[in-house]
């Protein structure tokens, strides 16, 4: 391929994709990738992620390859962006041709990183949790819950939602954008709420100052 070439997919152009595929098929045919690759994990060429961090955050590099193909993604971690009105997760990445070097892609990973977190979250509960589960408590109501919650409806069967933030606005929120799921919502006034009853608990927060969920 000439280098001219290299393919781009744009944020917008990812959505569209994401549009004309519907999120369950798109949840589906991520979460099969991922097990395939689980499932070749020797045939890989892996690194540990570089991670640079500062008093702000974090910017992480992560490379990995096999025989035919190179890629790397470039993502960050800053929790304090939402205040700036930005995301608290951005990311882009390229795949490469191993034999020439040439850059076949450049893509945006923003999105793209929503949606394979929420695959591979999904991907580990329906190799770790009982078969039956259907009521999942949500920790950190982010943007990224929301992928999480479609993923576990699609993809585990779960049909109820407990769901607890510090930020109320952030539950109110996840509340309106899940409205006309199907799932059935329930907020609670605390994690031990949240968690009572819960086959799945997930956590989804950057705050590191609230990692520890559970005492």
């Amino acid at each position: 391929m000439n280098p001219a070439h290299t393919l781009f997919l744009s944020a917008p152009a990812a959505a569209e994709l994401i549009n004309r595929h519907g999120i369950p098929q798109t949840l589906r045919g991520m979460r099969d990738a991922i097990a395939e690759d689980f499932a070749r994990w020797a045939d890989f060429d892996k690194s540990a992620r570089v991670a640079n961090h500062s008093t702000h955050g974090v910017i992480e590099l992560m490379p990995i390859a096999d025989d035919t193909l190179y890629s790397f993604k470039y993502v960050n971690g800053h929790p304090k962006n939402t205040g700036l009105g930005l995301s608290t997760v951005m990311a882009f990445g390229v795949l490469a041709d191993v034999a020439t070097g040439t850059p076949l892609l450049l893509s945006e990973l923003t999105l793209t990183t929503a949606l394979r977190t929420a695959a591979t979250s999904a991907l580990a509960a329906q190799t770790l949790a009982r078969p039956d589960s259907r009521v999942m408590a949500l920790i950190g109501n982010g943007a990224q819950s929301e992928f999480q919650a479609l993923a576990f409806q699609h993809l585990v069967g779960i049909t109820t939602l407990r769901l607890f933030d510090v930020d109320r606005a952030a539950t109110a929120k996840l509340v309106s954008n899940l409205s006309g799921s199907g799932l059935e919502i329930v907020v609670c006034e605390s994690i031990a709420e949240a968690v009572h009853g819960a086959d799945i608990v997930t956590t989804i927060t950057a705050d590191k100052t609230n990692a520890t969920i559970v005492t």
